[in-house]
Order: structure tokens, then sequence, then C-alpha cells
């Protein structure tokens, strides 16, 4: 699968491979030096909580571990140009739009060690817990951001108090039938949601051939609606696009989908084995367009960063990959009977029966002879 290049007029592009800063007729951003700086602390730091999740799984620390490298940028950039109301519903990998939305990776790395099943409130965060199930949070996305429309707090007298809903899938998800049903109900009802696609050309190992004949952004016009393909490598693209879109969705204008064309330089999971299925030089090629050297170059070239500001973002990623290797580490156990506290918001006669007949099961094995099984 070959990349995109920066002359194509369907790609939205800020940023060249190299670094340079060129401009768009349609999305011009103004940021401040230390922003430029901020966005590019924010991919290095979570590109290394990502090496140290995956080194832990190695290590047997997590059960599974699913990486986002060469995601940063498409993460950071739409996470950054999200208001603290609006509300973000994520896949299982979007660990750089949680570190926007200030969730503490140690607990994310909680769910991946079977810890709990969330370690965050949602309405701490204005960011939804991890969804497994394929494609389901774009329904979920929706409904909400219906909601914010019946609650009117799309299109008032003061913008910066409107709302809108952003949700996160892959390539693979606009094969699957919530999707599909997300796209149609938000365009009937004009729901204020923004669909974030990270096309990153592999569907597990489906290639993006298998899911699609037509540009994934192409397929909104079919259903009443907005799409566009960024750049998803080049993060100040992804933040102008992204804002863009959430500012039309809060000013009442419906739904728009954005395609960050985008790459997975890892693997799928850390079970997976994507040497089965893509060949080296695909990889390699698409390592020329790295998102984290790409921005680091156009610091550079700006001149807004030097080797001491490099030198102190690498110190923190370091600091922080400690702590959160530590962290992990010294996560209690959880009681196993703790399965049943959070079903229910005040629990039920079927609930009280079943935790009453698995703590017997527990106790049974208390007597057990040494070397007996619990």
């Amino acid at each position: 699968m070959s990349g995109m290049s920066g002359g194509d007029p369907r790609l939205v592009q800020l940023l060249t491979p190299e670094g340079e800063r060129v401009e768009h007729p349609d999305y011009h951003l103004q940021l401040t030096d230390q922003d430029y700086r901020d966005l590019y602390r924010d991919m290095e730091l979570i590109r290394r909580v990502d090496f140290e999740a995956t080194a832990l799984q190695r290590q047997g620390e997590l059960g599974i571990w699913a990486s986002l490298l060469g995601q940063e940028a498409a993460q950071i950039g739409s996470g950054r140009a999200l208001r603290p109301q609006d509300m973000a519903f994520p896949t299982y990998r979007e660990h750089g739009v949680a570190w926007c939305r200030g969730v503490d990776p140690v607990r994310i790395l909680g769910t991946f060690r079977g810890n709990d099943q969330g370690g965050w409130d949602p309405a701490d965060h204005n960011f939804q817990l991890y969804t497994i199930v394929i494609g389901a949070q774009t329904l979920h996305a929706t409904g909400y951001a219906m909601g914010i429309a019946k609650d009117g707090r799309v299109g008032g007298d003061d913008p910066a108090k409107d709302e809108a809903a952003i949700v996160y899938f892959g390539d693979g998800a606009t094969s699957q039938g919530d999707v599909n049903e997300a796209f149609i109900w938000s365009s009937v009802f004009t729901a204020p949601v923004v669909f974030f696609c990270q096309n990153n050309q592999y569907a597990i190992s489906e290639p993006l051939e298998r899911q699609t004949r037509v540009p994934l952004y192409q397929r909104a016009s079919g259903f009443g609606f907005p799409g566009v393909r960024v750049d998803g490598n080049d993060v100040l693209a992804t933040y102008a696009v992204t804002q863009d879109a959430l500012n039309k969705a809060r000013g009442g204008e419906g739904p728009s989908l954005i395609e960050a064309y985008t790459y997975r330089m890892g693997a799928h999971t850390t079970n997976d084995d994507p040497t089965k299925y893509r060949i080296a030089s695909e990889v390699e090629s698409w390592k020329l367009k790295d998102p984290i050297a790409r921005m680091k170059s156009f610091l550079i070239r700006q001149q807004v960063a030097d080797n001491d500001y490099f030198d102190s973002v690498k110190a923190d990623a370091d600091a922080l990959a400690a702590k959160l290797r530590a962290d992990c580490l010294s996560m209690p156990e959880p009681a196993p009977d703790s399965i049943f506290d959070h079903v229910y918001p005040h629990g039920s006669p079927e609930l009280d029966a079943q935790r009453a007949t698995f703590t017997r099961y527990l106790d049974s094995f208390a007597d057990a002879p040494a070397g007996g099984h619990r």
C-alpha cells in the first residue's frame, strides 16, 4: 500500500514529510511557538508510554496491548482540538486522545492488565471507556450527540458553551453495520458528531482494498454530510481539520467524517504478527513519514526549539516511563468477587444470589491441601 503524496489535492496537509510548513486554502492554523512545542511533547510522551506498555506486555505484566505507534499525530492533533465540554468516544487504541483528556496512562494499563474494566470515570474527563466491540462506539456517540442537540447545547447565543461529540474508529470498522447506522441517524437528526476514522491501512491483517473501492472520506456524501481526508501523520493538519469539523458541529451544521490517512507501524496488538501480511519495504516507506520526526524537523526549521528542549522532553519521557512501570507493577490485585460490584448501581436479588454462590465456591478452597488450585 503506497502512501499519499503531499501534492494530492484530496489530502489536507500543513506539514510535508520533511517538516516544511505549507498552506492550505481551506484550513488555516495560527499557533504560538509554545503550542507547537507542546504538540511535539505530547507525541513524544505518548509514544514512550506506548513503548513501555509493549515492553510490559512482553514481560508478562499485561495481558495484551494495542499499540498506537505511527498514529500519534492523528490522536494528539484531534485530541487537542477538543474543548473541555466535548465528549470523546474511543476504541481501544486511543491512548493519545486519553492523554489529551487528562487520563492517567496507568489507568489504561489497568484495563489491559485485567485489574479493572475501565479505570477512569468518563464524566471526569469527558472521555468514554475503551470500546472493544468494533464500531459500537459510533452509535453511542451518535446517541450522545442527539442528546446534546435535544438539550439545546448546539448553535446557542454563546458559541463557547456549545458542545459536540467525536468518535474514533479504524478503517476496518467502516465495514460494520453499526458505523453505517450511526452515519444514517446522525445525518437525519443533524447530530453534532465528528466521525474520526484513523485509516491505518489494515483491519488486523486485511488491507484497505478489502474494505472499500473508494476513498473512505467519500462515503460521507452518500449519507448526506461532508467528508475530508487529512494527512494523519501531520499533527498540524489534523488539529486544523478537527477543529473546523467540531466548530461546525457545535454550530448546528451536523456531522462530518474525517479520514486521517496514516499507518499502523506496529502490530495490530501484541498478539499479532504483521510480517505475515505486509512486506518490510512498505513499513520502511512509511517510517519516512514518521509524525514525530516530521514535527521535530518543523521545530528546528522554525527555530522554536533547540537541543536543550529536546533533551528535556526525553528526560520527561524517561521519568514518565519509570513511573508508569512502577505504578503498573504495584497495582493491587482485585478481589475475585469484585466483578459483582458495578453491574447495577443498587444491586439486584439475582446478582446477590450469584455473588453468594461464587463466594461459597471461593470459600470451598479454604481448607484445600497444599498445592491445591485456587
